[in-house]
């Protein structure tokens, strides 16, 4: 499961609708919006964020954290690192390698700790 569709989900079962009603109100197919919720398939357009921060009468806070979720959840991510430092691939390939052994408490941990440093430029 994605961070999209996690929220996905929850803002369904909080308000109570059911798949099959949500798809049809913004125009896809149920089976699109299980594997949406899933992960099963890439992130979803603006338009179709739209149509669910509409959907839901999502206003702004909350809307822009829909649209922050639906950025970081690619479940198939690439990452060049053709032209950066060798410590940069080894964090890369390190990653790549060993993100399914990690809990999620570890997880968080690894995330919050690259926030803060990215947080920490200039």
């Amino acid at each position: 499961m994605t961070p999209f569709g996690e929220k996905l989900r929850t803002l369904r079962g909080e308000r109570g609708v059911r798949q099959k009603d949500m798809a049809a109100a913004i125009g896809v197919s149920a089976a699109y919006l299980s594997a949406l919720e899933h992960g099963r398939r890439g992130a979803p357009t603006w338009t179709l964020i739209q149509k669910i921060i509409g959907y839901f009468n999502i206003i702004w806070d909350d809307a822009e954290e829909l649209a922050r979720l639906a950025e970081a959840s690619h479940p198939r991510v690439k990452i060049d690192t053709s032209g950066l430092s060798p410590s940069a691939t080894e964090l890369a390939n390190l990653l790549a390698e060993n993100i399914e052994k990690l809990d999620e408490a570890e997880l968080r941990r690894i995330t919050a700790s690259i926030r803060a440093a990215l947080n920490q430029r200039p």
